[in-house]
Order: structure tokens, then sequence, then C-alpha cells
């Protein structure tokens, strides 16, 4: 659906709860009312402003449950196992995180530790605190401060970056030890599809919609 812009006569006068401007491109316009399953399309540059998802707090609730149990595991349980000249060692992030501590790189072993462990999962609970206090209608005005919060944590969490740097290891290993993948790297995997999957599924313009009493209906 293409919304009107601010250049059509009598928008200008619009109250602002009843605009919306594009990230993209800047075009203010007048904000439309979608049923579900519909886009809202800058008419401009075709960015896509928001959308009407189904069950978007009980499928996203879903999801953050499933990342908060995977992610014990994600971290704890072995990555890989290397076998060098007879020795053997299991590798998890987190006895990632103390071997950079213990050799002497303080600074780089906090970095791992904050973007890989401490903010993804300071990121899940955000999530789930807004998403409870949606479903059941309670301390709404701390889920809006802690869905703010969020979205400033959003560029801190570099799992991705972390499994890239593991999956370079691994290739480059490969040669001169033998390597035997763990459950962890799965767990690993699944941790960073899961919030890919909620990233695309926990609608911003839904949430903001239901944390501030907007639309009774934002969430569903």
């Amino acid at each position: 659906m293409m919304p009107d812009s601010v250049d059509a006569p009598g928008l200008s006068e619009l109250p602002l709860g009843d605009l919306v401007a594009c990230h993209e491109c800047d075009l203010l316009m007048r904000k439309p009312q979608l049923a579900h399953g519909e886009k809202a399309l800058c008419p401009r540059c075709g960015y896509e402003l928001y959308a009407h998802r189904h069950n978007v707090v009980q499928r996203s609730l879903a999801l953050v449950i499933a990342a908060l149990l995977l992610f014990i595991p994600a971290n704890f349980l072995p990555i890989m196992e290397l076998n060098l000249l007879g020795q053997s060692s299991q590798d998890t992030v987190w006895t990632g995180v103390v071997g950079l501590f213990d050799t002497g790189m303080q600074g780089v072993s906090v970095v791992v530790f904050l973007c890989s462990m401490a903010i993804p999962l300071l990121k899940l609970l955000c999530q789930l605190a807004v998403l409870l206090s949606i479903r059941f209608d309670v301390g709404r005005s701390y889920g809006l401060l802690l869905y703010r919060i969020y979205h400033h944590l959003r560029d801190w969490g570099m799992l991705e970056v972390y499994l890239m740097g593991v999956l370079v290891a691994i290739v480059k290993l490969a040669d001169m030890a033998a390597i035997t993948v763990g459950l962890g790297l799965a767990c690993f995997i699944s941790l960073l599809l899961v919030q890919v999957w909620l990233e695309v599924v926990m609608s911003p313009h839904q949430i903001w919609q239901a944390l501030s009493g907007e639309d009774a209906h934002a969430g569903d």
C-alpha cells in the first residue's frame, strides 16, 4: 500500500500521530491503516515503512524463549575439538574469552565477552520483558524504556562476526590438526538464525503501537 505524501492538500495540517516519515528518503506522508499481512511502502523510493503481521507478540515470545534456551549450550558447549600432536582440547565461546584474558589480552577479552555473550543476552531479556508487558498488559512504561534500550543495543551484539571468526579458524586449522565440530557450533548457528527470524517477526511499528496504547490489537 502506498500512503499519500504531505504534498497532497490538507496533509500538512494533520497531527503528527497520523504522519510517518520514510527512513530512506525522508518523505513525510499520511500513515495508512493496514490490514493483516499488508505492508506500507514509500511512494517515492519503495522502502518498506512497516508491515502489519499476524500474532506478532505470540510468535516473538516463542522465538525469544527458544533463543534463551539455546543461549547456554551455544556459549558453554564445545564448538570444536582440536587434536594436535596427540593433545586434544575442546573450545567453547566462554573458554575463548577466558583464554584471551589469561594470555594478557584483557581488553580484547572484555570486548568479545560483551559482543558475543553479555549484550546478546541483555537484548533477549529486554525483548522478553517488552513482550511480556504487552502480553499481560502490565508495566508498559517500563516496556517502552526497555524497548528503547534494546534499539540502542542492536548494533553491539555481533554473533555473526564471532561465527565468521570460528569458521575462518576451522578452515585455517583443518590442514594442521584433526578438527571435530561440536554440538555448541550447531546451537550457536541455531541461536543466530532464531535471532534473525525474531528481527523479522517482531515488527517495530506494531510493538511501539502496543506499548504506547495507540492500538489495543497492534500486537495481534
